[in-house]
């Protein structure tokens, strides 16, 4: 086995035992940003190419440097782009989070691309994973279902009806709540307001049950202040906001000083 694959299989395990971990959220197409958020000394980055200005092949770049520099790759997939989850891992993702997972179809459908058998139904191909993590096929064939961490976005009334059965479904690994979404389908499309009392108690129920039933409970805050508190909800995996939103507040503060 080799020592990139033992720290990847021990991040993982980790994130299964409830250690908390706070994680950088790349917005911005530019991989050395991503590399930075990783070298800065987050223990994993994810690159959103649903809300984010990623493209396909900024998105590779992007998770090929937060891996060389040490942390946990991951993607957030647009809605229903299971055929790319399937490409990130084989592009050496380590984590897999996918947008409006509302039935046990869905889930069954993420767990069935982004897991090999028996558990999924991945096809064979990872050529850029087997050279980041260092690993020979078959190591990585034995290790790949427990290295990689397939999470399903909770955000709607539906997905939040169905959470214990999404939650028992093979292969999901955790759940990511999504809290501007939630509060839209909670107010039945009339107002975004994801920090409302209403809706972090709606969120922390969400995590409160993935706990329970031995999962991973994610959750996209917006700045550290609120990852705290997400964090002492229970959550154990939080966004930190992103790159753009740390920016844009370094520029800010920068402008006031001029």
């Amino acid at each position: 086995m080799s020592p990139s694959l033992d720290r990847g299989l021990a991040f993982a395990q980790s994130l299964r035992n409830g250690v908390t971990v706070p994680m950088g959220w790349s917005s911005i197409p530019a991989p050395m940003n991503a590399g930075a958020m990783a070298r800065g000394g987050f223990q994993a980055v994810c690159v959103d190419l649903q809300h984010g200005f990623h493209d396909e092949a900024s998105m590779f770049a992007s998770m090929q440097a937060v891996h060389l520099a040490g942390s946990a790759p991951g993607l957030r997939i647009p809605v229903g782009r299971f055929d790319l989850a399937s490409r990130a891992l084989d592009a050496g993702a380590q984590f897999v989070i996918a947008p409006m997972i509302n039935t046990v179809a869905d889930a069954e459908a993420l767990a069935a691309a982004t897991k090999y058998p028996p558990i999924g139904g991945r096809s064979w191909g990872p050529a850029a994973a087997l050279e980041l993590w260092g690993a020979a096929q078959g190591d990585y064939l034995a290790a790949g279902n427990e290295l990689t961490l397939t999470i399903a976005m909770i955000e709607t009334v539906e997905a939040r009806d169905n959470l214990d059965a999404i939650l028992a479904v093979p292969g999901i690994d955790g759940i990511f709540v999504g809290p501007s979404d939630l509060s839209i389908t909670l107010a039945d499309g009339a107002r975004i307001e994801a920090t409302a009392p209403h809706v972090l108690e709606a969120a922390a129920d969400l995590g409160a049950r993935a706990k329970a039933a031995g999962k991973i409970a994610g959750v996209y805050a917006f700045d550290a202040q609120k990852a705290e508190a997400f964090f002492e909800q229970g959550f154990t995996f939080a966004a930190v906001g992103s790159d753009l939103i740390a920016l844009k507040a370094a520029a800010a503060v920068g402008a006031a000083a001029s």
